[in-house]
């Protein structure tokens, strides 16, 4: 193979890729809002119907869904390769059902205004953040393992205020700290996946898998975010 004939492959192969990320990255955020509605719908029901108090007075189940949504992350992040897309698409979905019929403890919670106005903060800010993990030049992949180190900081203080401390301003401080550690998830998590959409040799079935868990992690980031907002800005039912 002559060297012309080389570079001319090499740009033929960068102008598909600059053609289609952009593409695929719009489909992690398809993905990403479908399973943000597959929630708040689940969410919204489960508690209109009053699943909820069964859920919540039924330890062996409530535990058995923390414990399934676990396993379906963790399997869906570890199995990927081995999965098909339907099926990684399908397991993607009942995570978020499951998700959705837990997290519908807010609507009992917090009142339905106040869930509407942090809903939207976090959009706002999680739009913000991912513009800027987008254009940003600064490479954030050295402050992965600062931020998911900070993730498991946040579960550590949580459990150790509700089970110990039982402290107002603790939790307060602690909803901070999470909204600064998911803001910050937000960035990194699209900048990596954006370079891991760039390095994709074409738009097929590993490309759509990358896209696939884009979604999960930018999901997981966003209702994160949201739930510390709620903590800090949700005004309760009366």
């Amino acid at each position: 193979m002559t060297e012309e004939r080389l570079y001319e492959l090499i740009q033929e192969k960068e102008k598909r890729v600059s053609l289609a990320m952009p593409a695929t990255m719009r489909k992690v955020y398809v993905w990403m809002t479908l399973a943000l509605a597959i929630t708040g719908f689940t969410a919204w029901m489960v508690a209109d119907t009053g699943l909820w108090f069964s859920i919540a007075s039924n330890r062996m189940l409530f535990w058995g869904m923390i414990i399934t949504e676990l396993g379906l992350v963790f399997g869906i992040s570890a199995g990927i390769n081995k999965l098909s897309m339907p099926v990684a698409t399908l397991l993607f979905a009942l995570y978020s059902i499951i998700n959705g019929a837990i997290l519908s403890s807010i609507f009992i919670i917090y009142d339905i205004g106040s869930i509407a106005s942090v809903f939207f903060i976090a959009a706002g800010m999680f739009a913000a953040m991912g513009v800027m993990g987008m254009v940003i030049k600064t490479d954030l992949s050295k402050f992965g393992n600062i931020l998911l180190m900070g993730v498991v900081g946040l579960i550590i203080a949580s459990l150790v205020n509700v089970f110990l401390l039982k402290s107002g301003m603790m939790s307060l401080i602690v909803s901070w700290i999470g909204v600064a550690i998911f803001a910050g998830l937000t960035m990194y998590d699209t900048q990596r996946i954006k370079k891991m959409l760039a390095a994709a040799d074409d738009t097929g079935d590993t490309t759509q898998k990358i896209a696939l868990l884009g979604a999960l992690s930018l999901y997981l980031d966003f209702i994160n975010m949201f739930i510390y907002l709620l903590r800090i800005f949700g005004g309760s039912r009366d």
